[in-house]
């Protein structure tokens, strides 16, 4: 069946290989562009992409956040302003002339991140207490000198949201901090159906300029896992360098305390089309697919054909006022449309030919469990809003036991190493050395330490499972991407 969809490779075979040709064959990027590192953006991908943007902007705007648009380039002035947040300059694309050769005096980064260009303008927006908290964020794409692309996991110029907020307290930063994972959870796991482990980095690995960073994971199906957001406790970082002050009730002047939060649109793509595809293309919950609901005619003369596409139409308008439905009148073959809509993940098809015409019924197909069932004409409406919600809970189940079945806990170091090096994530005690960590990337091949498990308590009990030291704290770890 792979190769009559034009899916040569095999998901749970070659992960690597189906993922680029599902990328092609379901028409979502094109990677031809003649600037290396950057794709064309196809219709289909930015459909589902806007529909992912509109639940985090939903999300985001229910908690106090409000939409801006910043500049695209940053002096780099502002780049140089906290010391740890320039280690970014290795990424930056520069802007360096204008018009004719005409030398630019102030250098200008095309933001790879905007912490740099939000809170220049934050020093002179925060006066008062009263001003506080403040809550902004844009959706934007961002540049970085990424030295290996691949289209939705890594590319030079990606789709992201940024949100900065800046408060009276670090109590109540960390509360945002809590409230972000909260919004990906709800978000990326409540309506997308992809899993997410949530780790608070290691001190080596944060975000440049962070106090903290709390970092959302998605296990991919070779084993890999892909950061595809993250929110980080900025402290005062930022906040002095910048000058970012307010006086508080006692009229005393204070610096904010800050955090920024960042869902990777881009990656939360890729992690939708790995974690739900299958052979035969994309699978995409009810939520955000472009079109929710496919009716094919299927009809064999032309008394057959005006019946069926009546009753098409009239499902169509029926159905149109609460879904996002289209009727598929091409000239194809019932079966190439069956095969061409699989690949674009359409959650629900329905079939209406002579037979369903006359017996008042339709034929519907959920392209989920690829599973066919009859309903009457009268029940549909009430048929397709269960499938709506038994669609993503599928789509769940499948994807939590994978997850589960691809977290190994090694009590010793031979079953450590075999079980990162099969892929997957492994929960282990561990010392909480750096060094530590360095010897098992090398040895491995790209084990990482991803973090402890936010929102808990692991007490680590022994010695480490990889270097016999005193153990500090239970770790996660595996190879990203």
């Amino acid at each position: 069946m792979a190769e009559e969809q034009g899916i040569r490779a095999r998901k749970g075979e070659n992960f690597s290989e189906w993922y680029t040709q599902v990328v092609d064959k379901a028409d979502l990027a094109d990677t031809r562009y003649n600037v290396q590192g950057f794709i064309v953006h196809k219709t289909w991908s930015i459909k589902i992409i806007r529909e992912i943007y509109r639940l985090f902007e939903t999300a985001l705007e229910k908690t106090g956040h409000e939409p801006v648009l910043f500049p695209l380039v940053i002096p780099e002035e502002n780049l140089k302003r906290e010391g740890e947040h320039f280690g970014f300059v290795p990424d930056v694309f520069w802007v360096t002339e204008k018009g004719v050769g005409e030398r630019i005096e102030k250098k200008l980064a095309l933001r790879p991140t905007s912490e740099t260009g939000f809170y220049q303008m934050y020093s002179l927006w925060v006066r008062s207490y009263r001003d506080l908290p403040l809550k902004k964020y844009q959706s934007v794409s961002v540049y970085r000198n990424e030295p290996v692309t691949r289209p939705f996991i890594r590319g030079r110029e990606f789709l992201w949201i940024e949100a900065h907020d800046a408060f009276e307290t670090h109590e109540d930063a960390l509360k945002q901090v809590h409230e972000d994972v909260e919004n990906m959870k709800d978000v990326v796991w409540g309506e997308l159906g992809i899993p997410i482990s949530v780790f608070k980095r290691p001190p080596w690995d944060k975000f440049l300029g962070a106090e903290e960073t709390f970092a959302s994971d998605v296990l991919f199906p070779d084993g890999k896992v892909l950061q595809i957001g993250s929110t980080h406790d900025l402290a005062q970082k930022f906040s002095i360098p910048f000058n970012i002050k307010f006086v508080d009730k006692k009229e005393d002047s204070k610096f904010v305390w800050q955090t920024t939060y960042g869902p990777g649109i881009w990656r939360i793509m890729a992690a939708l089309i790995a974690t739900h595809g299958d052979d035969r293309g994309l699978v995409l919950p009810f939520s955000i697919a472009p079109i929710q609901i496919m009716i094919v005619p299927i009809f064999y003369s032309d008394k057959d054909k005006k019946d069926v596409m009546k009753k098409c139409r009239k499902l169509e308008s029926a159905l149109g006022k609460d879904y996002r439905v289209q009727v598929d009148d091409s000239d194809k073959t019932p079966g190439e449309k069956y095969h061409h809509w699989e690949m674009f993940g359409i959650p629900v098809r329905i079939e209406v030919g002579a037979k369903e015409t006359v017996g008042n019924f339709v034929t519907v197909y959920r392209r989920d469990s690829m599973t066919k069932e009859k309903v009457a004409d009268k029940a549909l409406a009430k048929s397709v809003e269960k499938l709506s919600v038994e669609i993503l809970e599928n789509l769940k189940i499948k994807a939590q036991t994978f997850l589960e079945s691809k977290t190994k806990s090694p009590k010793n170091r031979h079953d450590f190493l075999r079980d990162l090096n099969g892929g997957g994530i492994v929960r282990a005690a561990f010392c909480g050395r750096e060094e530590c960590a360095k010897e098992i990337q090398n040895e491995t091949r790209g084990g990482k330490v991803r973090g402890t498990a936010f929102g808990k308590h692991e007490k680590a009990l022994g010695k480490c499972v990889y270097c016999n030291h005193a153990a500090k704290e239970t770790v996660y770890m595996a190879k990203q991407y």
